[in-house]
């Protein structure tokens, strides 16, 4: 297989701020080609987490999404911190976010959100078994309620399209595919 890689000529930060990181590459293709305009967007790793109750419910948290202008439904989601593990990350956000902890925890995925602009990955867990064991603990930010819904009740609203996070139905179609 021939490499594809590209070649960077240079970087320029265009910005750099906690949450957006955003830069231009001049870049050189295998075959020679210059793009003097390629655009990446710098995050941190994030997780999410598809978190199952001791009785058979799924977590779910709603939240106001300003770049949609959208009120979602999403599973618990955050990003990790500088030295942080990711299974460590996926703990401290669900018991930040919702409350719950404790269980069963394997990951299930590393996904990207699009790979061409994006440098960050997404590590997705599987939590089965978790219970409540304390309140939210939000940061300023974040307005956050959690909601417990059957599995029959997130597959519908999968279906009606009420869940529109790529990153967040993906690990849920893949808990309902069983894969």
């Amino acid at each position: 297989m021939k490499d594809m890689k590209w070649k960077i000529l240079s970087s320029e930060y265009l910005i750099k701020r906690p949450w957006l990181t955003a830069r231009r590459d001049v870049v050189e293709l295998p075959d020679g080609r210059i793009n003097n305009e390629y655009y990446v967007l710098e995050y941190p790793t994030w997780i999410n987490v598809t978190a199952i109750t001791k009785d058979g419910e799924m977590v779910m948290v709603r939240q106001y999404r300003h770049a949609l202008g959208q009120t979602n439904f999403e599973i618990v989601a955050g990003v990790m911190e500088q030295g942080e593990e990711a299974i460590d990350a996926a703990k401290r956000e669900l018991l930040e976010e919702a409350g719950y902890g404790g269980g069963e925890w394997r990951e299930i995925a590393v996904i990207s959100a699009n790979p061409s602009t994006t440098t960050n990955l997404t590590h997705c867990f599987l939590a089965t078994g978790v219970e409540k064991v304390s309140a939210q603990h939000l940061d300023a930010t974040e307005d956050i309620e959690v909601y417990l819904f059957s599995p029959a009740e997130v597959k519908e609203m999968i279906k009606k399209g009420e869940l529109v996070q790529s990153l967040m139905l993906v690990p849920l179609l893949k808990y309902f595919s069983g894969i």
